[in-house]
């Protein structure tokens, strides 16, 4: 039969398991890892979910969601079909995969103020990476384990998104609208790097630096903005 938990202790199951998932990678971490992290015994995950596929893809749905269980799942949670995860974040990413701002810019042919719009792309990319940065982190720690979901995240949204911004900057820079850079690619991951360590990856580096998100973003975007725009 299954069974009902309190909705703050599956909460703080996400939170640990997302951690773990995040420092050991999916091969590495194993259910007795994730245990020891919340503090019961191994059989007591199985109350939740029925193994680690399950958890992985209750992780990968729940990891930047403010309120995950506004309404509980039935428990434990089972194991998904094969398949599904994938999909969960591949529609995930077809969502929140390319800024606005970047494809409005992209469609444009009249550009009156080339640093602004700049200035804008580089904002909406860095609270978009910021505001999942652990379901990133998590895909990103975890996808080297599966081949078919690395193709996905590394391959497809970051390949995908660096091309995106390399055509931006190329055009731009054709146009002499920003300044010029040797190869555009390479300046659209550069600028790409640069945003997601500041507004994802610091969060776990070993020995961080201490900074205010706001002042981290805002440096970030000046520092962009001053490289590519003509004053």
């Amino acid at each position: 039969m299954a069974r009902s938990i309190p909705d703050d202790r599956l909460a703080r199951l996400v939170d640990c398991a997302t951690e773990v998932f995040i420092a050991q990678g999916y091969r590495r971490t194993q259910m007795a890892d994730v245990a020891t992290a919340l503090g019961v015994a191994k059989g007591t995950l199985y109350l939740y979910v029925e193994s680690k596929d399950a958890l992985f893809d209750l992780v990968a749905r729940c990891a930047d969601d403010a309120h995950p269980f506004e309404k509980l799942p039935r428990l434990p949670i089972r194991t998904p079909k094969l398949g599904a995860t994938l999909k969960y974040v591949r529609e995930r990413l077809a969502k929140n995969q390319v800024p606005a701002a970047l494809t409005t810019a992209l469609g444009r042919t009249r550009v009156p103020d080339p640093r602004a719009e700049l200035e804008e792309i580089v904002r909406e990319l860095y609270d978009a990476l910021a505001r999942n940065r652990r379901g990133i982190k998590l895909l990103d720690r975890s996808a080297p384990d599966h081949p078919e979901l690395a193709a996905l995240w590394f391959e497809g949204a970051r390949g995908g998104l660096v091309g995106l911004l390399g055509q931006y900057l190329e055009d731009r820079s054709r146009r002499k609208l920003l300044r010029p850079v040797p190869d555009a690619a390479v300046a659209a991951r550069l600028l790409i790097e640069t945003v997601v360590f500041w507004a994802v990856h610091r969060h776990w580096d070993p020995h961080p630096q201490h900074v205010d998100e706001s002042v981290a973003k805002e440096t970030v975007v000046r520092f962009i903005v001053s490289a590519l725009a003509k004053e």
